[in-house]
């Protein structure tokens, strides 16, 4: 972690960083969007990530106390791909709920592996004196909000395959006037899935 003074508060979360691969076609999609969907401030796509913990302003010293738990909850969850698709709306559709929206996301489908390592996390920062989560984990990845709550628009089907997760970030947050710069504060590797044993 870089040094700073420990009164110092940095804004930082913690999430599952994505391949290039994916972030090549999220910048696609992303730019066919725009055209379509007026209003939204869209994410950069090299700034588009699965958040597991949002964290909020803290000293360099709570962050610090989450190294080691975070990189032992890393250790315990295997690297793996999974499916990334679908399009929906923050907050959603529904009698009983508002007809206009705030965020713009797409769907990521995770497996019980990487459920586990979200609880960890989170158990991890409630532990330093983070807020509890109130909400449930809904795994997402965000492409953009709108400044006001919005119409909700019509959203075409997307399918974007398959995207490997392999690390996970403790991620500092610093508002930009283009939008939020996100750097990595510390990095964990995933375990490796076993390879299976051949046959001689």
């Amino acid at each position: 972690m870089t040094a700073e003074s420990a009164d110092k508060l940095v804004r930082a979360f913690v999430a599952l960083d994505l391949d290039e691969a994916m972030r090549a076609r999220l910048a696609e999609l992303v730019a066919d969007l725009r055209a379509r969907i007026p209003g939204v401030r869209w994410v950069r796509p090299e700034g588009i990530h699965l958040t597991l913990k949002f964290l909020g302003y803290a000293g360099r010293d709570r962050l610090e106390g989450l190294i080691d738990p975070l990189r032992r909850a890393a250790q315990e969850t295997s690297a793996g791909a999974v499916e990334v698709s679908g399009l929906g709306t923050f907050p959603e559709g529904g009698r009983a709920r508002v007809s206009r929206a705030r965020v713009i996301w797409i769907g990521i489908s995770v497996p019980a592996s990487v459920l586990r390592l979200q609880q960890a996390c989170e158990r991890a920062a409630v532990a330093e004196g983070f807020e509890p989560e109130a909400r449930p984990f809904r795994p997402h990845l965000t492409l953009g909000r709108w400044r006001d709550p919005a119409p909700r628009p019509a959203l075409p089907p997307i399918e974007l395959g398959r995207t490997a997760l392999e690390t996970l970030v403790l991620y500092r947050s610093q508002p930009g006037p283009k939008g939020s710069v996100y750097s990595p504060l510390e990095t964990f590797g995933l375990a490796r899935p076993a390879q299976p044993v051949r046959e001689p």
